[in-house]
């Protein structure tokens, strides 16, 4: 069980038609262009274009038909940060790839489509969670998506007096993405273990700690702590739907800092500037949750503020953390939004 939302940052793609069978890429951002075939869609060395070429290529592969096309990109989304600019890339040009040919995908095909493109052109072996977000957010409103059968349900977010505000560490540790495969595969690793005794066991969804305990804790302690994070925070999901569903935030944000210390001691994916920003507003007046966004190994935190203490927890903040690893922290107040749809 996962439960994202979109937020009121974006990646904007304008999208034309072209009467040749190419594609003509431009990103603002980094002042580059790439342009290539539909016959023939390769991987390209430009990071971010591969985004793009992922999705026209997975859209290729499953028969859908397309005419060449120009694409420009720009966004708001902080790169590196935590905050699925990748996904949102993908889904915006599922999106808008969808639209202008009138091919008809449904919104679910359209995240796993993405999905697939960030597996093979990206080469992170991500879950659905970013994509689906991506595509399904609505404003003012979490959602609980059921990983396995796809299954999900909104969730009224109501933040009276608070709001949501991220704090960018302006790091990005390399580790990142090969670290994203190492835990899913150590995660994959520990359900073959258990499955050898229990043979309908097909995800860490079916396992309980004892489990763990007593068929993988002893061949590997590491493959241990890695699934037994991921039993515990299936658990602290289900636990923050019915806080919000009841109006708990005091509950929900101790639920955030459970965690954060899960994917920083447990899950190993943190690091310290993360931990120093978690740390820092856990006994801050007006401070209800915080924890890591994303992969981790840099990016954001999310935080949940009490409005009036908003700027002087921003002001105290980025003093400190200026102090301690001599870099600029930036903060950004941030709303519930719709995921991809037509703007313009």
């Amino acid at each position: 069980f996962v439960m994202p939302a979109a937020i009121n940052k974006g990646i904007y793609v304008a999208v034309s038609k072209r009467e040749d069978n190419e594609m003509h890429l431009y990103s603002e951002s980094y002042q580059q262009l790439h342009i290539c075939g539909i016959e023939r869609i390769e991987k390209s060395d430009k990071a971010w274009a591969n985004y793009i070429l992922g999705v026209a290529d997975q859209m290729k592969n499953r028969g859908y038909k397309f005419t060449g096309f120009n694409l420009y990109l720009d966004g708001n989304v902080p790169l590196g940060a935590g905050l699925s600019s990748s996904a949102a890339l993908e889904c915006a040009t599922a999106f808008a790839l969808n639209y202008i040919n009138n091919i008809g995908i449904s919104k679910m095909d359209l995240a796993l489509i993405s999905q697939k493109a960030e597996h093979v052109f990206a080469g992170v072996n991500c879950g659905i969670m970013d994509q689906f977000a991506s595509v399904f957010g609505k404003k003012d409103q979490a959602v609980m998506l059921d990983c396995r059968s796809m299954k999900y349900v909104y969730i009224p977010l109501k933040l009276d007096g608070y709001k949501l505000v991220l704090l960018n560490t302006n790091v990005k540790h390399s580790l990142s993405d090969s670290a994203y495969n190492t835990r899913r595969s150590q995660c994959e690793q520990g359900v073959k273990w258990i499955k050898e005794h229990f043979p309908k066991i097909s995800s860490l969804r079916d396992v309980s700690l004892e489990m763990l305990e007593k068929f993988v804790k002893p061949k590997d302690s590491e493959v241990f702590k890695k699934c037994a994070y991921v039993v515990d925070e299936n658990e602290r999901v289900i636990k923050a739907v019915d806080q919000l569903g009841n109006g708990d935030l005091v509950a929900l944000g101790e639920l955030m800092f459970a965690t954060h210390g899960g994917l920083s001691k447990d899950y190993e994916v943190s690091c310290k500037e993360l931990d120093f920003l978690v740390d820092f507003v856990k006994d801050f007046d007006g401070v209800l949750g915080a924890r890591m966004m994303g992969g981790g190994f840099g990016g954001c935190t999310l935080n949940i503020i009490r409005n009036e203490r908003i700027d002087v927890l921003i002001e105290q903040i980025k003093a400190a953390y200026q102090r301690e690893f001599n870099l600029q922290l930036d903060a950004y107040v941030v709303e519930t939004d719709n995921g991809s749809e037509l703007i313009g």
